[in-house]
């Protein structure tokens, strides 16, 4: 069962989108994109909010998060989330699978 999280990163002066723009630029998102476990992460801006970006953070399981903490890049991420002087909301979910039922209201 997959395991995502939302991460609200907001800043002050675009610092949040700045951040977004370092860490692709870096090379970060892909090498962690390249992690054993990693199923998305990818940052969207909130049309409503200019000063907070959203980061979509999908991982198989509880030990391919565990082994992310545990990495190198995870210690660029703390850095640059001081450099930016960001704060943080998080939301956590666990998938399941499509009901039958919301099957109508999608539209591939």
């Amino acid at each position: 069962m997959a395991i995502t999280v939302n991460l609200y990163y907001t800043g002050q002066g675009g610092a949040a989108r700045k951040f977004a723009q370092e860490m692709i630029s870096s090379g970060t998102v892909s090498a962690i994109k390249a992690e054993k476990g990693n199923l998305k992460y990818d940052y969207f801006l909130p049309i409503e909010d200019p000063e907070t970006v959203l980061l979509i953070d999908s991982w198989e399981d509880q030990q391919a998060i565990d082994l992310h903490h545990a990495s190198k890049m995870m210690q660029k991420i703390m850095e640059l989330r001081e450099k930016y002087d960001l704060h943080m909301k998080v939301e956590r979910y666990r998938s399941d699978s499509e009901p039958e039922t919301d099957a109508k209201f999608i539209r591939k």
